[in-house]
């Protein structure tokens, strides 16, 4: 489809055509489960809901896709499909795409394609299968998220990273967990991961998010979906500083990779919101909104993980120096990672990892870890970190948290909240660890390229004026030039 379809167009085709096989050959496992089972119950829904599985019209069913596949129709043969589907389940009402009809998309290409999942792709014992499924759906979205670009930034962090927030943080079973900019739902998915590699059972977790972009939201609900994991995403795609759809929820783990130094957010609308314990953020940046956002949803024993841009750290413009000091001296603020640039697809700059903790192990007490040398290059734009790199976070976190004190010059330091504010409250790893951190170009265009100019113009008189100085000079003894 490459080349004769926008990226964000055959995305939706090839991940609405995976959920739709998935939700089929789910339900016709379980149809043949009560079908063996000879009481008459394979057209009855409550006997898949049961099971947490899709019920599936005969009109949806693959069986029914795949026939006519090469038919001048199939593409309505899909939109039907789909509403169908939307029809009997209202966690999927408004979230499958329904424009395979269009004369956008070649019908003999669709039908290709329609052969391809319907040959190529069998997904057995589909509970059992459920993860490789949810790694596939998660693989397309990093590959979709790579050729769009800045685009794929809006609905996907690099798993590296999302990774480091879920082993710092370790969310277990019968949590509350939260992202309020959820994109296509990555944190929650590795979040699951976790939990069951350690043992719990990922189903007696409770995920709450938000998503501001309609086709991201539908990304996050077919993610989740195929995952079979339960989320409260709201009614549809809502703007979380604007309007929190989750008031009064209090979270055990958030996890969040916001929009890096949003402009115009609205303060003036939310001025009185009393989510701003620690002042009000400048209108001109919402990091810090979002940091008080989430801390407003943290429950006591609750623990935050995001990423930011890393001119958060040092900040004062709009009174950001004073939220920061407040959120420091109430002791919640745990530990600060400095990362390397290059990690996203959708920008270059360095960013940091915040993680706060309400029932801090280490009261007065701060993890700073300069990380910025880590990780390795997966080609000539991108970097990530490997297993040993993540695990050597974590480990570092984990360490603090039972009483080590740790120092490792260049890349781990703890402070004492007194030691913070001595340096004016700036969390800069590398002013306690040491090393050198990628500091973030906050000057505005204007203003630099002015001072830039004005920078060149001194040059250019000096070396005027020099010129002329060598040449009195040489004359002076008997030399022109």
């Amino acid at each position: 489809m490459r080349g004769k379809l926008p990226a964000t167009q055959y995305r939706q085709v090839l991940m609405g055509l995976l959920l739709l096989r998935y939700v089929s050959d789910a339900f016709d496992q379980r149809y043949r489960e009560l079908v063996a089972e000879g009481e008459g119950f394979e057209e009855d829904r409550d006997a898949y809901e049961e099971k947490n599985i899709f019920f599936v019209p005969k009109e949806a069913r693959w069986e029914t896709i795949a026939a006519r596949a090469h038919k001048p129709d199939n593409g309505a043969t899909i939109d039907g499909a789909m509403r169908a589907i939307e029809r009997e389940n209202d966690s999927l009402k408004g979230v499958l795409p329904k424009f395979y009809a269009s004369t956008d998309i070649n019908k003999e290409m669709l039908g290709e394609v329609i052969d391809l999942f319907t040959n190529d792709l069998s997904l057995g014992d589909v509970e059992a299968n459920r993860d490789l499924l949810g790694r596939t759906y998660e693989y397309c979205i990093q590959q979709f998220a790579e050729y769009e670009g800045k685009r794929g930034g809006e609905y996907y962090t690099p798993e590296s990273i999302v990774r480091i927030l879920v082993e710092v943080l370790r969310p277990e079973e019968g949590m509350r967990i939260y992202d309020p900019c959820c994109g296509s739902g990555g944190m929650f998915a590795q979040s699951m991961k976790f939990i069951a590699l350690h043992g719990g059972n990922r189903g007696a977790v409770s995920v709450f998010g938000q998503e501001a972009n309609p086709d991201t939201w539908k990304m996050a609900k077919i993610n989740m979906a195929l995952r079979g994991i339960e989320a409260d995403f709201g009614m549809g795609s809502e703007d979380t500083l604007q309007h929190d759809i989750h008031p009064g929820e209090q979270m055990d783990r958030i996890f969040a990779n916001p929009p890096f130094n949003q402009k115009d957010w609205g303060a003036a609308k939310v001025a009185d919101d009393p989510r701003w314990k620690y002042g009000l953020p400048p209108n001109g940046n919402a990091n810090y909104a979002w940091i008080e956002h989430m801390v407003s949803h943290l429950k006591p024993t609750g623990r935050i993980g995001l990423v930011l841009a890393n001119g958060a750290l040092t900040s004062a413009t709009g009174g950001e120096d004073k939220i920061r000091a407040a959120l420091v001296e109430d002791d919640i603020v745990e530990g600060i990672v400095a990362l390397p640039p290059q990690l996203f697809y959708s920008v270059t700059i360095p960013v940091t990892l915040w993680f706060f903790n309400r029932a801090k192990e280490r009261p007065g007490k701060t993890l700073f870890i300069n990380a910025t040398a880590m990780g390795h290059m997966v080609d000539r734009t991108h970097r990530t970190f490997d297993d040993d790199d993540i695990a050597k976070i974590a480990d570092a976190f984990e360490a603090f948290r039972r009483g080590k004190n740790l120092k490792e010059a260049g890349f781990a330091a703890v402070a004492t909240t007194k030691e913070i504010a001595e340096k004016k409250y700036k969390l800069t790893p590398g002013l306690y660890a040491g090393g050198k951190i990628a500091e973030e170009d906050t000057e505005p265009f204007k203003a630099k390229m002015t001072r830039l100019t004005g920078e060149l113009k001194g040059l250019f008189a000096e070396s005027a004026r020099l010129e002329k100085l060598v040449r009195k000079n040489l004359k002076a003894i008997g030399w022109e030039v």
